[in-house]
Formats: structure tokens, C-alpha cells, sequence
């Protein structure tokens, strides 16, 4: 527990001093697919429980892969749930994710969730998190201080209010969520539109000066690429994902097979 509570630390404050962080994303739910993110040098894995089946056994399972593996984990709720979260802590993640936070109202409504009292109101459990009792002071004595909460902004009113949203000490970053702010401005799927760039920009400007992380997922990623997000101003980013992986191997392998059908064909005629 102490080797976790300190790797959990010392991610915390590389995101608190803006330093580069980079992230594996899954939902499938194997926690195979996990492990092998876990070799490739990454600070953490997300785990998209928003928009994926992915269960509370299946993320506790992930949880355990990464972190066995010397890497944190954070999963991505799939909705502004104190049940939820609870659950999620006590499975033993090391932060969260939070989607879809647009008012400071929200966030402020989320943090007490994430923390133990005074600084919150998390409930104190004896679960995998808390060594099944065996760490429970050590855990939560360390909890506030180590876990680390992202906000996703990604709606054109979460971009309106970020210098309200980053006002909370307990938020140690966020996210920008290219696909959604596009849909918000009306120009889904258009993520190098000037609306969306234009939006990304005050979030990382902000970010800046709230002296905050801030991050971004690079779908299909190479070195130009992910220069180019932190020359832009990102601390933080997220490298393509296991569907991204296998859709565009799969696609490949599509194309190669439609290939030699053709030549099969003409070489028949």
C-alpha cells in the first residue's frame, strides 16, 4: 500500500506542475487488453465505463491489472453518481474521470463525493481499495492528498465556465472532449474546425492560469501529433484506444482481403 499511496503522489503532482503525462484508453473490458498498456510506459489507463458495458466487476478487475503491472488507473464515470463513484473508490481506482461538467454547481457537487472527511463526504468502506482492512489507515489517511480527480469539459457551456469550474483546489486537471465540444457548436465529428480549436485554446489557456493540467485524447497518434498537442499548451494526453487499435487493424486487414478477391477474380476471367 505504501509503494501504491506514493506512485499515486507523485502522478498527482506531475499533473498539479503541468508535467507530460500520457494515457492508454480502454473499453472492452478485458483486463488482458490492460496489462499490455501497462508495459508500453504509460502513467495510466482510462477506463470508459460511459460509453462502454464495462461492469463494476470487470473495472475492479482492470483496476487490479494495472496496478499490478505498476500502473495507475483511472476510470471514466458514466454519470454524476454518488453510487457510483463509492463503488468505483472502493474497487481501488486512483482517481476519476468525470464527463459532461458544464457549471461549477456540478463539480462542486462531485468533489465531496471523491474526498473523506472534513475535506468531503466519501463513506468509509473496508473493500479492495482499503486492503480489505489490512491498509485501512494507511489508505485513508493518504486518500486526499494522492487521488486525483479530472473533469472532462465538453459543451460549449463547460468552456464558458471554466475559470468558475477550475476554481475548486480538489480538481487536479481536465479534459477536453474534442468530439462532444464539436457536436455542442452544431459541426459534430469536425475536430479540426476553427470553433472547436478556438474552444480548446480558452481551456488551455485557463488551465494555465489556474496552474492546472490539461488534457486531450489523440485518437490515432504519432509523434507529430502528439508534439503538436503540447506545443498547443496540453499537459496531458490520451493515446488512441483498444477499439481505435483493432478498427483500424481490422480495416486494414479489410482491405488487404478485398485485394486478393479482386486478383483472385481476374486471374479466374
Amino acid at each position: 500500500m505504501k509503494e501504491l499511496n506514493q506512485r499515486r503522489y507523485e502522478f498527482k503532482q506531475k499533473l498539479r506542475q503541468r508535467k507530460p503525462v500520457f494515457g492508454a484508453w480502454t473499453s472492452l473490458g478485458h483486463p488482458s487488453i490492460t496489462e499490455i498498456f501497462s508495459r508500453i510506459g504509460v502513467d495510466f489507463v482510462g477506463v470508459d465505463i460511459e460509453h462502454s458495458t464495462i461492469s463494476q466487476e470487470q473495472t475492479q478487475r482492470i483496476i487490479t491489472a494495472s496496478q499490478v503491472n505498476g500502473t495507475l488507473c483511472l476510470p471514466r464515470i458514466a454519470t454524476h453518481n454518488q453510487e457510483m463513484i463509492k463503488r468505483l473508490l472502493d474497487s481501488g481506482a486512483d482517481g476519476l474521470m468525470v464527463p459532461m461538467v458544464s457549471l461549477p454547481e456540478e463539480a462542486e457537487k462531485i468533489i465531496p463525493w471523491c474526498k473523506y472527511p472534513p475535506e468531503g463526504s466519501r463513506s468509509f468502506g473496508v473493500a479492495r481499495a482499503q486492503g480489505y482492512g489490512f491498509d485501512f489507515d494507511e489508505y485513508v489517511s493518504a486518500w486526499n492528498d494522492s487521488s486525483s480527480l479530472i473533469m472532462q469539459i465538453e459543451t460549449v457551456k463547460g468552456v464558458e465556465n471554466i475559470d468558475q469550474i477550475l476554481s475548486f483546489e480538489q480538481i487536479d486537471g481536465v479534459m477536453v472532449g474534442p468530439y462532444d465540444i464539436s457536436g455542442s457548436l452544431g459541426i459534430p465529428g469536425q475536430l479540426d474546425h476553427p470553433k472547436v480549436n478556438q474552444a480548446a485554446i480558452r481551456v488551455i489557456d485557463s488551465c494555465r492560469r489556474h496552474n492546472k493540467a490539461c488534457g486531450t485524447h489523440i485518437v490515432d497518434p504519432d509523434m507529430k501529433a502528439i508534439e503538436d498537442k503540447f506545443k498547443l499548451g496540453y499537459t496531458f494526453v490520451v493515446l488512441a484506444s483498444d477499439i481505435f487499435l483493432l478498427w483500424k487493424w481490422s480495416e486494414r486487414m479489410r482491405n488487404i482481403t478485398d485485394q486478393i478477391r479482386k486478383k483472385e477474380r481476374v486471374s479466374t476471367q
